[in-house]
């Protein structure tokens, strides 16, 4: 008979998944930061990328999904350990604390613009928002959850026909906040626009698929962990490779014919994000499975190293984002430009100016130097963590 897990045990496989994660995660923002051409065109655009920069920007698609599944994963951890009640003020209240977050610190320290003159809503408002609403669905019987998150990732992308050859403008913040990117003025507060990055409605439907993967992760049969883990994560990068090549449905952008068989695979691949489609979601979600069972039970000097990362998401996530603009506005002074210049109203991310930067090389190891301060940082919060648990306010960082 299948078993419940000890729940004071950490699932270690989670905690290195996510800590890969995070190490990926911050080679994606040192590029924005960094690369000279960062803020000039996009890595994924076949006509001027090359495979190694394409690639930097690819794996790096892993991060938000990754990170979305498994905030629902550890939303139905935390159930073993909490009543429905607990477990559901818990998720709305932590929603809601990462939604302020994102308008507020997150905003500032990515853009340095004291005056908050576009907020933005990118990955933390999307967990937050998925949360909240996770947060009332868990009252909902199981398999109606199973059932809510599948019919939103397999089918949000019919939302595609019905925004196909629409003039953008068109969408109100409304509809744009579930599922279309849009830029709206905001009417209470001139000279201030909101940005939405992240349409909320495929992301949610992620997270409750993740909460429903909880359940087989609590279960104390390691063979029969692996087997659904693998099963499902092959299941999956299959529904990937077929669907994308009926070329159809489950993507806004077909991919093409390109120059090369190379550049071919690249369009096949370049699933799309923004909102993540169909095939985003399986061609990262997938491979995660699969980490997932594989990594299950690895212990060894490398996965404590990365698992400390993905201990204390939050705090790297955020500690992370300073150093990286902290460091590129001193770059930016050093070249020689004023302050006055760095906090041009103009510039959309202060202190740094399109086409200038470094190589890609030297953003690799400006990476690597980051992860390596970031390292000692987060075991030092983990460790204070895990020495207060009494302070419940920890709980919600």
């Amino acid at each position: 008979m299948n078993q419940t897990l000890n729940t004071t045990r950490r699932i270690s496989s989670i905690d290195l998944l996510r800590g890969f994660i995070m190490i990926i995660m911050a080679l994606d923002h040192t590029r924005d930061f960094f690369h000279t051409h960062a803020q000039t065109d996009n890595p994924l655009n076949l006509a001027t990328t090359t495979p190694f920069l394409y690639f930097t920007r690819w794996i790096t698609h892993f991060c938000a999904p990754g990170f979305v599944f498994l905030s629902g994963v550890s939303a139905y951890l935390q159930a073993a350990r909490k009543s429905k009640r607990e477990l559901s003020l818990f998720l709305i209240k932590r929603g809601l604390w990462l939604i302020l977050f994102e308008i507020t610190l997150i905003n500032l320290i990515f853009s340095f613009d004291i005056y908050f003159s576009t907020i933005t809503l990118e990955v933390i408002w999307a967990i937050g928002i998925s949360m909240l609403i996770l947060g009332l669905v868990i009252w909902l019987p199981f398999e109606l959850i199973v059932v809510l998150g599948l019919l939103i990732v397999l089918g949000h992308n019919s939302l595609d026909f019905y925004e196909k050859g629409k003039d953008p403008a068109s969408f109100g913040a409304g509809y744009n906040l579930i599922h279309r990117i849009g830029f709206h003025p905001l009417p209470f507060w001139k000279g201030h626009s909101l940005f939405i990055f992240y349409p909320f409605l495929a992301w949610t439907g992620l997270m409750m698929l993740g909460y429903c993967l909880g359940k087989v992760l609590r279960n104390d049969n390691e063979v029969y962990r692996k087997r659904f883990l693998v099963i499902a994560g092959l299941s999956v990068i299959a529904l990937f490779i077929i669907n994308r090549s009926i070329n159809i449905y489950g993507d806004p952008v077909p991919w093409s014919s390109q120059k090369n068989g190379v550049y071919t695979f690249l369009s096949f691949m370049n699933a799309n994000k923004y909102p993540p489609s169909l095939d985003f979601m399986c061609m990262t979600i997938g491979p995660s499975l699969l980490l997932l069972a594989w990594w299950d039970g690895i212990q060894n000097g490398l996965t404590k190293i990365v698992s400390v990362f993905g201990r204390v998401p939050f705090f790297y996530f955020v500690v992370h984002f300073f150093i990286l603009h902290t460091a590129a506005a001193i770059t930016f002074l050093i070249r020689g430009h004023s302050l006055a210049e760095g906090m041009d109203e103009q510039l959309f991310i202060k202190f740094l100016i399109p086409g200038e930067g470094v190589s890609l090389a030297m953003t690799y190891l400006i990476w690597a130097a980051l992860v390596g301060v970031m390292y000692p940082l987060s075991k030092a919060y983990d460790r204070y963590k895990t020495n207060h648990k009494e302070k419940w306010w920890l709980s919600y960082l």
